[in-house]
C-alpha cells in the first residue's frame, strides 16, 4: 500500500502543479462568508453537503483526511472549527498552508496517508471530513478502522466515493462519450493489460493517479463493521461523467457516526 501511495502522491504534486480543479484553494470571497456562517462543501464533485450533517462546528476538533488542496479546510477554520488537514501531498498541503497565511487562519498540516493516522491519539476529532480519495487506497477496511479509533463517541465521519458500477465501464470510451462496459468488480488500474495501462495513464497527461474501485460491502459495510452507524448518505453525479451521470449517479456520500 506505501508504494501505491508513493506513487500517487507524486502525481498529486503533478496536479497541483498544473492546477487541477482539485488543488484550487478557496477564494477570500469564500473565507469572509464563512467567517459570516455562509459556507458549502463538497464530499462529492457537485452537490454540496447538507448542513445539518455538521450542526455548529465552532470549537470542533475537525480532521480533513486526504482533503489539501485548500478547498474544505481553510472553509472549516473560517467557520471557526480547530482543523488538521491529513494528506499525502506536500503540494496539496501547502494549498492550505497557503490560504490559512493569506487569511489568517489556523490549520494544522500533516503529511500521511489515510490508512495510517497513528500520528493521533485516539478519540482527537469531533469530525472527519474525507472527500472522494478512497478510489487511490488499494485497501480502504484500514482507513475506516482508523477514523473509528480517531473519533470521540458520538463523532461523525463524512466521506465521499465513486460508486463501484463506475469502474465497469471502459474510461478510454467514457471520454470519448461512450458506454462501453468492460471491466469486472472489483476494479484494479493495475490488473490491465500493459498496453491498456499505457494507454489510460497517455490519455490524461495531468493525471496519472492510479485508482481501485472497492466494493459497496467495504465502503459501507466497511464503516459498519468498524463500529460507525450510518445515518444518511446521497448520491451525486458529475458534468464530466455527463453519458455516465444520464444513466445512474456515479458518486455517494455517507454520513456515519461513532456511538456515544
Amino acid at each position: 500500500m506505501t508504494d501505491v501511495g508513493e506513487y500517487n502522491r507524486e502525481q498529486w504534486n503533478r496536479r497541483v502543479e498544473a492546477e487541477d480543479e482539485w488543488t484550487v484553494p478557496v477564494s477570500p470571497k469564500e473565507i469572509a462568508a464563512a467567517r459570516r456562517g455562509e459556507w458549502e462543501v463538497v464530499l462529492t464533485p457537485m452537490k454540496p453537503v447538507p448542513r445539518s450533517w455538521f450542526g455548529d462546528i465552532a470549537g470542533k476538533d475537525m480532521l480533513g483526511l486526504a482533503s489539501g488542496g485548500g478547498q474544505q479546510c481553510p472553509i472549516f477554520a473560517a467557520a471557526g472549527a480547530n482543523v488538521t488537514c491529513l494528506d499525502a501531498s506536500e503540494g496539496q498541503l501547502a494549498r492550505d498552508a497557503e490560504v490559512a497565511e493569506r487569511e489568517g487562519l489556523s490549520i494544522r498540516t500533516v503529511q500521511g496517508f489515510m490508512h495510517d493516522l497513528s500520528a493521533f491519539e485516539d478519540e482527537s476529532f469531533d469530525i472527519i471530513f474525507n472527500p472522494c480519495s478512497t478510489a487511490f487506497a488499494p485497501d480502504v477496511l484500514p482507513v475506516w478502522r482508523e477514523c473509528a479509533r480517531v473519533l470521540r463517541p458520538g463523532g461523525a465521519l463524512m466521506t465521499g466515493f465513486y460508486n463501484p458500477v463506475f469502474f465497469v465501464f471502459d474510461q478510454l470510451a467514457l471520454d470519448r462519450g461512450e458506454l462501453v462496459a468492460k471491466h469486472s468488480l472489483p476494479y484494479s488500474d493495475f490488473d490491465l493489460p500493459e498496453d491498456e495501462k499505457a494507454a489510460l495513464l497517455a490519455s490524461s497527461p495531468d493525471d496519472k493517479t492510479l485508482c481501485f474501485s472497492h466494493t459497496l460491502e467495504t465502503q459501507i459495510g466497511g464503516q459498519l463493521q468498524a463500529g460507525l452507524m450510518l445515518t444518511d448518505m446521497f448520491e451525486d453525479g458529475w458534468e464530466y461523467l455527463e453519458v455516465l451521470t444520464e444513466k445512474f449517479q456515479p458518486f455517494i456520500a455517507t454520513r456515519a457516526v461513532k456511538p456515544a
